[in-house]
């Protein structure tokens, strides 16, 4: 059951949380013995910030002095990260069973006698244990299979390449500069990548190889937070830590490759408990609650959006029907104004060029409806050990409905589902809502109510079922029972994570890195050249923040701090760039450099009529020794409703037209083409 008393101490079960009616209430009280005040509050979210980033940053920097074999080729990072999976459950299972057998004698249900205080040296090691396993699992199931290469899961493929674009540039640029263009504020959230940009300075570290640390560390801090927040909500530190220990492993398995968005899924159970709350009034629930969807918007906007989507239905709810009362909107009015005023600290300067009339381009961000997308989610009916606590989440759901927190849960669960049937219905007009995302945020809220509910069954319902059976030695087995199976479950499935992460961490070590390095040591690929090339142009004078160039070698910059003429794709571009007339633009140079263009006088006047900055560098593949053949561009075009979304179609420009004022130079297989002052 969720504590919803401001006072502390002992909370008497309220008839609401009882669907077997009053006269089955249980004799004594449903008490929260673990439960923070708003100060302690404060102080042990900041505490286990803290504690969770040293720790997950030393055990990192440790792990890099280690020589593991690569994840792919051999099981031995996989021994060594099961058997640390399964020790720092064992230890954190075993202090939260102690810490229960003392709640059990303490509970004035059973009047015991003679009960000896808990040592004080076990509640402070518990303390840290729960507050610290969550952090602990997350370096169990990442660092350490990552620990031989520098490149986060996904390597440089695919999204990954513009994320790591994006750090990049965080990390050369203090401002909230685009990851591509020149002279543009950022469109993409910038919250995660410049703080990472930070960590990346203070360590030394060029921003792509500050990635992975900045990932774990950052889902560590995350995942530790969450105990003192549950257990501010729940008043119990044992369920904190199982909801936060959970929340942990799902998001592990779902999402830990875009870390930005696992750390606001991480928040939204939480955020919908906070949601009632804030409707009745709760000042410290409002902020923060505001500090949550304000930092939030900051990393990732699509959840943020369904979140505070729910809070907009939670607080008109009871307005309309619990309260009849006009007060939940205008705390509602509240969350969002300070919310939108953190926002705007991240999405300010894009505005304010959109006010100002800056020119923009088609968004198409939404143009992606892979096969997910396609069909609603239902955790709780999953053959696996998650999907059997979603399915005792929504039992307890059902039973407990009559509390107002756990109806704005499943207010939470209506607007999602309601998010995903709209996403599927408007690809019609040619767009998505991006739906299939929320999949993770709905089995995180239905497992979040699990452990809530194994909880409930332990404290309250099985004594609603059996008011008289329930003996305290009786009670004592119970327990024994949950915490064994609960850890035993929880065993199972997190040490397969590694196991379901395994495509991706293949990739960290098979991508070449900034170093022009496989971590796997096989041969590397055409990026090794990358370094040539950056020692080329630094030779010639270029800085690389303020040289813009030319190339669909775009994990060059996610290596260089290069600007991009051109963006990854339309759906990461910056709409101030307008992608769609700079790719017309570029395929136009390159038709007509075969026809008139081929004199390079009347090259370089038409690439100056570019109405944005124009390169000072291209990269192309090809040949010095073939003009024949031409010096390819590939160019990046939407596919939207088909899937894989993106074609890349190869235009080619004719070498005469560089014959002039441009110097050329073979690097590898590129052509590199530099401005000639």
């Amino acid at each position: 059951m969720i504590n919803t008393s401001e006072d502390e101490g002992a909370v008497v079960v309220h008839e609401d949380l009882n669907p077997y009616g009053p006269s089955r209430v249980p004799e004594g009280e449903v008490y929260r013995p673990d439960r923070l005040n708003r100060k302690a509050t404060l102080a042990a979210i900041v505490g286990a910030a803290i504690l969770a980033f040293a720790f997950a940053l030393v055990l990192w920097m440790g792990l890099k002095q280690t020589n593991l074999p690569a994840f792919g080729p051999s099981n031995v990072t996989r021994a060594v990260a099961s058997a640390t999976i399964a020790a720092v459950l064992i230890v954190t299972g075993f202090l939260t069973w102690l810490w229960l057998r003392d709640e059990h004698q303490s509970n004035p249900r059973w009047e015991l006698e003679d009960v000896k205080p808990r040592p004080k040296w076990r509640t402070a090691l518990t303390y840290l244990a729960s507050y610290l396993s969550p952090a602990a699992l997350v370096v169990a199931v990442l660092a350490i299979p990552l620990s031989a290469t520098r490149l986060y899961l996904d390597g440089i493929s695919v999204d990954q390449g513009f994320r790591t674009q994006f750090l990049t540039r965080m990390a050369d640029d203090i401002s909230l500069s685009d990851m591509n263009y020149i002279d543009m504020p950022t469109f993409y959230p910038a919250g995660w990548f410049w703080l990472g940009g930070r960590l990346a300075n203070l360590l030394g570290l060029p921003g792509w190889e500050a990635f992975q640390p900045w990932a774990i560390v950052s889902m560590a801090v995350a995942a530790s937070v969450l105990v003192p927040v549950w257990q501010r909500i729940t008043g119990s530190l044992p369920v904190a830590t199982g909801i936060a220990l959970v929340t942990t492993c799902i998001i592990l398995a779902m999402n830990s490759e875009e870390p930005y968005a696992a750390i606001v899924a991480m928040g939204i159970p939480a955020m919908l408990v906070l949601a009632s709350r804030i409707a009745k009034g709760d000042k410290f629930a409002l902020a923060s609650g505001i500090i949550y969807l304000g930092v939030s918007a900051t990393f990732y906007t699509l959840f943020t959006g369904a979140i505070a989507l729910s809070a907009v239905a939670v607080c008109i709810v009871m307005a309309a029907i619990m309260q009849r009362s006009i007060k939940p909107l205008l705390w509602l009015a509240v969350l969002g104004g300070g919310s939108i005023v953190i926002a705007l600290i991240s999405w300010g300067p894009y505005l304010l060029a959109s006010i100002n009339g800056a020119e923009r381009s088609g968004d198409s961000a939404t143009h992606y409806l892979p096969l997910e997308g396609t069909q609603f989610p239902v955790p709780f009916l999953a053959s696996s050990v998650v999907g059997l606590l979603c399915l005792v989440g929504l039992i307890y759901l059902v039973v407990r409905f009559h509390n107002n927190e756990v109806r704005a849960m499943w207010i939470g669960i209506a607007v999602f589902y309601a998010w995903m049937g709209m996403s599927m219905a408007i690809t019609l007009l040619g767009n998505t809502l991006l739906g299939f995302r929320l999949d993770t945020v709905l089995v995180l809220i239905f497992a979040t109510a699990g452990v809530l509910g194994i909880a409930d069954f332990r404290l309250a319902s099985v004594y609603q079922l059996y008011p008289t059976q329930i003996t305290e030695r009786t009670a004592n087995y119970l327990t024994n029972f949950i915490v064994i199976l609960v850890l035993l479950g929880g065993l199972y499935y997190a040490q397969d994570l590694p196991q379901k992460n395994a495509r991706a961490i293949d990739l960290a070590y098979t991508d070449t890195d900034g170093y022009g390095q496989r971590a796997d040591l096989y041969p590397a690929g055409a990026a090794r050249y990358y370094k040539d090339i950056n020692d080329h142009l630094l030779d010639q004078g270029f800085e690389p923040s303020e040289t813009v160039v030319l190339t669909d070698e775009l994990d060059f910059m996610s290596y260089y701090p290069y600007r991009g003429y051109q963006a990854f794709t339309s759906h990461y571009a910056n709409p101030l760039g307008e992608f769609g007339n700079r790719n017309a633009f570029i395929e136009d140079l390159a038709i007509r450099s075969w026809d008139e263009l081929a004199d390079p006088q009347q090259f370089s006047d038409a690439l100056n009529t570019s109405p944005w900055t124009i390169p000072e560098v291209f990269i192309f593949r090809g040949s010095i020794d073939d003009p024949d053949a031409g010096w390819k561009y590939d160019v990046a075009e939407d596919l939207y409703p088909n899937n894989p979304n993106v074609r890349f179609r190869g235009v080619y420009f004719n070498p005469e037209s560089f014959d002039q004022m441009w110097q050329t130079k073979q690097v590898g297989p590129f052509v590199v083409v530099t401005h000639n002052e």
